[in-house]
């Protein structure tokens, strides 16, 4: 299937005004860059309360927000943004966390995790373990109740999601990991880097270029930066994951998806063939995007609801759909 029109369309609009890709200035060029495009989402519904917090770690604290469904609170939902683990804040992501509280039912608290390469790997992993540590501690101050724990994240946001959901297993009880497009290795040269290498929202110079970035000193093959790299994925949280059709990440997170199921992980894929990597932030702009963050909160809703009757009930066995 070809590339949605609006993402077309978006593409040649950025081309035509010599709009840079990311990685051609520093880093805060590019969250500049981010963040000139936030008011183009439009806003999300209207949840029932939206609260600052401060989220204490082992090197001080972090800032998140919380946002609170209308009625009771049926999970609690950890939701750490993409950005290549550089770039994106709190407001960057706001749209897209209303849209999934609404569509969940649960409440979502943002984690605003530090970013490289002021702080380069493992501060920001360091940051989400202590967010989840504490979300599990105070879920009943954050979501009214002793609700169940999701950990979800898009893009780089996936990828600290999923690898604090590994290190983590034998000691916070998640019911739920939602995975957005994750970055889950650091080989560029898959055939969906190939075909994906330039001209699209992601490019393989930008993945490139925030690898090095969020690596820093440290080997980038780690499984705490590139978990398909792991050696042991058995008693990972169950998986909900989508995946965009164009996107240099493609190939990778189809992988990881078959080896967690090979590890005895229960693992749901939505393939969605028309969008391009971080189409998820688009539910305003795009039918595609609505329905994905639609899917995945039915997932949530379902899956917290199992858990809650019984925590150990498996959601759903391995299987891929595809939309479009």
């Amino acid at each position: 299937m070809e590339l949605h029109a609006v993402f077309v369309r978006m593409i040649e609009a950025f081309r035509q005004s010599g709009r840079p890709r990311l990685c051609d200035g520093s880093p805060d060029d590019a969250r500049a860059l981010v963040a000139s495009s936030r008011a183009a989402l439009g806003v999300g519904p209207e949840p029932s309360a939206v609260r600052s917090v401060q989220i204490p770690t082992r090197d001080g604290s972090i800032p998140g927000r919380l946002v609170l469904p209308v009625g009771p609170a049926q999970g609690l939902i950890i939701y750490l943004h993409g950005g290549g683990w550089v770039v994106g804040t709190l407001d960057d992501f706001d749209t897209l966390s209303r849209t999934l509280v609404a569509r969940s039912g649960c409440a979502l608290l943002l984690v605003d995790y530090r970013l490289a390469p002021e702080h380069p790997f493992p501060a920001g992993l360091h940051d989400v373990e202590d967010a989840i540590r504490w979300a599990a501690a105070q879920r009943i101050a954050l979501a009214g109740g002793d609700v169940p724990l999701v950990v979800a994240g898009d893009s780089a946001g996936g990828n600290l999601a999923t690898v604090a959901a590994l290190s983590l297993r034998r000691e916070v009880a998640l019911a739920l990991q939602v995975l957005f497009y994750p970055v889950t290795d650091v080989d560029t040269d898959t055939a969906s880097y190939r075909a994906y290498a330039d001209g699209y929202l992601l490019t393989r110079s930008d993945m490139q270029w925030f690898l090095r970035h969020y690596a820093g000193e440290h080997a980038p093959v780690d499984p705490r930066i590139a978990p398909l790299r792991g050696d042991d994925l058995s008693g990972a949280p169950n998986v909900w994951m989508a995946i965009a059709e164009y996107d240099v990440l493609r190939d990778e997170c189809e992988a990881y998806a078959r080896r967690l199921a090979e590890s005895g992980v229960a693992v749901q894929v939505r393939r969605y063939a028309d969008m391009p990597h971080g189409f998820a932030r688009m539910t305003n702009l795009v039918d595609a995007a609505e329905q994905a963050v639609r899917d995945a909160g039915a997932a949530i809703a379902q899956r917290c609801a199992q858990a809650q009757a019984n925590p150990n009930a498996g959601a759903f066995t391995h299987k891929k759909k595809q939309h479009g």
